[in-house]
């Protein structure tokens, strides 16, 4: 690799320990020879992100999910996506150097949300989740392709890729899943299943080609919050919501001795 001409992205959060390990590791890339970019620039080989998993996510959306390498160092608490610890700066480089990495590329969920005026398209590494808006019980009416499926009631359902079966998903008792898979899991919040409502207390998994449509029930177009990676949504008179996985693709660098279950047993077992 010719370092003269990698130019490199570094974004943290403002705490003092990431603003820290950002400055010492702008010195070290220097001095080996890498450029960094003063602003963001969606040109360059590679971003570093320096923070939690919380800061990874919201660099994704805040650049709108750049088409080009991303590694995260972990300054935060849980850190599934950061690759890296601070104390590791000297070894990422030399094995940055040595193309010792691969690239994982990850494929976000997408929805379109039709209200009675527009439609909106937003996305989510993890997850967009569907809710009442001020923890009201809502009634989805769900389908699957062209096959309806079910009229759900309770506080909304979670739409996650394989990324984010670990993160909210895996708290409402969905499956974990192997990121080499290609699919969508849906999983209930809260679901309401007594004689009067009938809805799947289990998440369901479906292919990666499976276009999901929800309509909410009319009286309740102006009660649905939408999440997605945990930032927050309110469109009024929603009348369609239109979810599938996207083509488009994240990249993670990662050194090639990551092994996505021993990161599962590292962080939560």
């Amino acid at each position: 690799m010719n370092n003269n001409n990698c130019l490199i992205n570094i974004v943290s959060n403002d705490r003092p320990i990431s603003k820290e390990t950002g400055r010492i590791l702008r010195e070290k890339l220097e001095k080996n020879g890498f450029t960094i970019s003063e602003t963001f620039d969606y040109k360059a080989d590679l971003v570093v992100c320096i923070g939690g998993d919380g800061s990874f996510l919201r660099t994704l959306h805040e650049y709108r999910f750049p088409d080009i390498p991303i590694i995260g160092i972990n300054t935060g608490h849980l850190g599934f996506f950061q690759e890296l610890s601070p104390y590791q700066l000297d070894e990422f480089i030399f094995r940055y150097q040595k193309g010792d990495y691969v690239i994982q590329e990850l494929h976000p969920v997408e929805a379109l949300v039709c209200t009675r005026t527009s439609c909106i398209e937003i996305m989510g590494i993890n997850e967009i989740t569907i809710k009442g808006d001020k923890s009201r019980t809502i009634h989805l009416n769900i389908s699957l392709d062209e096959s309806f499926v079910e009229k759900f009631s309770g506080d909304g359902i979670l739409v996650a890729t394989p990324t984010g079966s670990t993160a909210y998903n895996y708290s409402l008792g969905g499956s974990i899943v192997d990121p080499r898979l290609n699919l969508l899991q849906i999983t209930p919040i809260a679901p309401i299943n007594t004689i009067a409502y009938r809805s799947f207390t289990s998440s369901v998994i479906v292919p990666k080609e499976t276009a999901i449509k929800i309509h909410p029930e009319y009286t309740f177009e102006n009660s649905i919050l939408i999440v997605t990676d945990g930032m927050e949504h309110k469109y009024n008179e929603i009348v369609e919501i239109y979810l599938k996985m996207s083509k488009m693709k994240t990249k993670l660098l990662r050194l090639k001795n990551y092994d996505f279950w021993n990161k599962v047993k590292e962080k939560f077992l």
